[in-house]
């Protein structure tokens, strides 16, 4: 994934600027897998070379995220579980990443649309079950903004500090998805095992 994917997300970020970075967080949070932790590290390049600005980058990325967020929002709304579950696999969204989407929003509720944007794995799918359960749509644009703009900042200004190094974050990046991975398996089982205890 970290190629041939990055050397495209490079290639037409570089070549579309503000536009190329819009559009490549609305395929990500479409619940298409583009790493977001590509994109916004070579954005904070782009502000590095004084090819964009730190602002025009944020406003680019936190948009083009919440469009993509709505039109999986809507997905999600018109389309529900059954059609995720039947297509979902022509665009990579697995049945696991579902149901983890699925769990976070149902257990946290609709504040879940806001802290699920600061964590990865999670953070690309959360709209679809978002959609499925209608949440009000104002209440769920506000929440997606606001939990973007940390995340969006965070990532540009470490791309932006790093300079033409930005290419250093893609093996922390990898770690840090494994150990969220790792994390949310180990609270599935402890959730498991809890209501076995229970049960039993």
């Amino acid at each position: 994934m970290f190629g041939s994917t990055v050397n495209a997300i490079v290639e037409y970020a570089a070549a579309w600027g503000l536009w190329g970075i819009a559009i490549e967080m609305a395929i990500e949070s479409a619940a298409v897998p583009l790493p977001s932790e590509v994109i916004l590290p070579f954005a904070g390049y782009l502000v590095f070379t004084g090819r964009v600005s730190f602002a025009g980058a944020l406003v680019a990325a936190v948009l083009g995220g919440l469009a993509g967020s709505v039109a999986s929002y809507y997905v999600g709304a018109l389309g529900g579980r059954p059609l995720l579950e039947r297509y979902g696999r022509y665009v990579l969204i697995s049945h696991h990443e579902l149901d983890r989407a699925q769990g976070w929003f149902d257990r946290y509720g609709e504040a879940t649309v806001f802290f699920s944007r600061l964590v990865p794995g999670v953070r690309t799918f959360i709209s679809l079950p978002a959609g499925i359960a209608r949440m009000n749509m104002p209440r769920f644009i506000v929440y997606s903004t606001l939990g973007s703009i940390p995340w969006s900042a965070a990532l540009i200004y470490v791309g932006y500090k790093l300079g033409e190094n930005w290419r250093r974050l893609e093996p922390l990046f990898r770690r840090v998805d494994l150990l969220v991975a790792a994390g949310l398996a180990l609270l599935v089982l402890l959730a498991g095992w809890r209501l076995y205890a229970r049960r039993g």
